[in-house]
């Protein structure tokens, strides 16, 4: 079979929405870390990363050496909800190497295999405990695609796309989000006027880093007062760390350090290890109150995810090595995108840690600079409310050298689409 029948086969049978072939249409053979390959034997630098699912990069050979040996044994492949070997030795490894050392008490909760599922189980779980209806998201959130998590999104098209009323969810400013508004004490009036027509909420859905939503990155002070409001009117903080978290800013969880204490966690994408399907909700332990069976999934149960997660915590997360080198390389990141920033009249950095990138204000240049990246090897996608944003989502473990020359391209690109430049060489 041609490369061109099998991109055919695509466009005739595949639904129309299908998005990222799109903007890279390749039909990609095999991967290793930052490296994916094309069926033309073209290797490609990746810095779209499964949308930060892969945080350690393609096919980890102990994950995958792991992996194989559990399937050879016959390992269980799909459990539910029983008792396995590999679901013990994973939530084991949680809770030892994770929550322990963080001085952190939570339940997991294995919910369906991806994030929405995990968000749909914490907007669940705080109006069963709390008995009120009304979840407090922000503009610019990005929480998921089925209907409970995409009333809380923001994004019109993603939200047209459920075509019916989404209801329960009051939105209120991001951090920043309204030049000249100080949104927290904004958010602070309108719960303390009896008058604003808002209900008291059952808890507040917040992304510390917004990752679809333009990288927006909440400060420690916004977080920390959030949370202070939740506790005076009686409602939940659910911290979405499903593309912030594991690693991404540089410690497991985006909001380390910030002195907050979120009651209900969803946790996804790379929280497997090496891209299989796996979500969970940590839950404050006095809040699990669900009953068997009252909020289940039938592939909750992903032993071979199991596998490879415990095998990521045991050899990134035992020690603070992998954490440091993340945070010198993020450090790295910033430098070269300030410089590349500096190239584009008004353009501004995003994000934190390992997961910034440039607003160059349009999302047509965006999108020109990205189509550019990839013509020269480099795979890089765009985010927030215009497209407007070009957005590093490198696995944390790709080599300095070949992070370097992706930056390199990407430079390039800017140059290339950047009106200052163009007016230089005119």
């Amino acid at each position: 079979m041609t490369h061109g029948s099998m991109i055919d086969i695509y466009a005739r049978r595949e639904s129309e929405a299908r998005s990222y072939c799109r903007s890279f249409p390749v039909s990609f053979t095999k991967a290793q870390n930052a490296t994916m390959t094309g069926a033309d034997g073209r290797d490609y630098t990746d810095f779209l990363a499964g949308c930060s699912s892969l945080n350690y990069g393609h096919n980890d050979a102990d994950m995958k050496a792991a992996l194989v040996d559990h399937i050879m044994a016959d390992g269980v492949t799909h459990g539910l909800d029983m008792h396995t070997t590999a679901k013990e030795a994973f939530l084991t490894a949680f809770e030892d190497i994770i929550l322990k050392p963080r001085g952190m008490d939570y339940k997991f909760m294995f919910t369906g295999p991806t994030g929405t599922n995990a968000v749909e189980a914490a907007m669940k779980l705080a109006r069963k405990t709390t008995g009120r209806e009304t979840i407090i998201a922000f503009t610019n959130g990005f929480h998921g695609m089925t209907m409970g998590a995409l009333a809380a999104t923001g994004n019109a098209g993603k939200r047209a796309g459920g075509g019916m009323a989404l209801s329960g969810v009051v939105r209120m400013p991001y951090e920043g989000a309204m030049e000249g508004v100080d949104s927290l004490a904004l958010i602070r009036e309108m719960l303390s006027n009896p008058s604003s027509g808002i209900d008291a909420p059952a808890a507040f859905l917040i992304e510390p880093v917004q990752g679809e939503g333009g990288l927006n990155a909440a400060s420690a002070e916004f977080l920390r007062g959030l949370q202070e409001l939740a506790r005076e009117h009686g409602a939940l903080v659910i911290m979405d760390d499903i593309q912030a978290g594991v690693g991404r800013t540089g410690p497991f969880f985006s909001f380390e350090g910030m002195d907050v204490q979120p009651d209900l966690i969803p946790l996804a994408k790379s929280l497997s290890g090496m891209g299989l399907p796996m979500a969970g909700l940590l839950i404050r332990p006095d809040l699990d109150v669900w009953k068997p069976a009252e909020h289940n999934g039938t592939f909750r149960g992903n032993n071979h995810a199991f596998v490879t997660a415990r095998v990521a915590l045991q050899k990134f997360w035992s020690d603070d090595a992998f954490q440091k080198q993340t945070e010198a390389k993020a450090e790295f990141l910033t430098k070269r995108l300030r410089e590349i920033a500096s190239q584009v009249p008004g353009a501004t950095l995003k994000g934190r840690g390992m997961m910034q990138g440039i607003d160059v204000g349009s999302g047509e240049m965006a999108a020109s600079i990205c189509a550019t990246c990839f013509q020269h090897g480099l795979i890089i996608e765009t985010s927030g409310a215009h497209d407007e944003v070009v957005k590093v989502l490198a696995p944390l473990t790709i080599p300095q050298e070949q992070f370097a020359k992706g930056l390199d391209v990407l430079e390039a690109a800017v140059q290339v689409h950047a009106p200052a430049t163009k007016i230089a060489a005119e």
